[in-house]
C-alpha cells in the first residue's frame, strides 16, 4: 500500500486513503470538526523532551532522526500503524512548516522499512 506524506494545512484528497495524524500537539487554527483526520496517534509522535531537544533546527536533524528511530523501535503504536498500511493506503498528517525536517518523514521511512522486512 501507499504511504503519503502531507501537511495538515493541505486539502484533502480522495487518494489520500485513511489520513493519520501523528503529533503530539493539535495545530493552531485547524478545527478539529473540519480538520478530516481518520485517526490522531499523538503518542507516536517524538517525545516532548525530544521534540524540544529538536526545535525545528536542521543542523540537528541527524541527530534526531537516530533518538526518533530509537523511540519508534518501542513504540506499540508503531504496530497499528503498519498494520494499517498492509490493508490501505494512508497519508500521514504533520504541522511543521518545514517539509523536509519533520517527524513524519522519519515516520514513513520506518513504516517502509517495517513493511519490506515484512513482505
Amino acid at each position: 500500500m501507499l504511504i503519503g506524506l502531507k501537511r495538515i494545512y493541505d486539502k484533502p484528497s480522495i487518494t489520500d486513503g485513511k489520513r493519520v495524524f501523528v503529533d503530539r500537539l493539535w495545530p493552531r487554527g485547524v478545527k478539529r470538526s473540519t480538520a478530516n483526520i481518520d485517526l490522531w496517534m499523538k503518542d507516536i509522535a517524538p517525545s516532548d523532551d525530544l521534540r524540544h531537544w529538536f526545535n525545528h533546527e536542521p543542523g540537528k536533524w541527524e541527530g534526531f532522526q537516530k533518538k526518533y528511530r530509537k523511540e519508534l523501535d518501542g513504540n506499540k503504536h508503531l504496530l497499528e500503524l503498519v498494520a494499517m498500511v498492509k490493508s490501505t493506503d494512508i497519508t500521514i498528517l504533520y504541522s511543521s512548516k518545514d517539509e523536509k525536517h519533520n517527524n513524519a518523514i522519519v515516520l514513513a521511512e520506518v513504516l517502509k522499512i517495517k513493511l519490506k522486512d515484512a513482505a
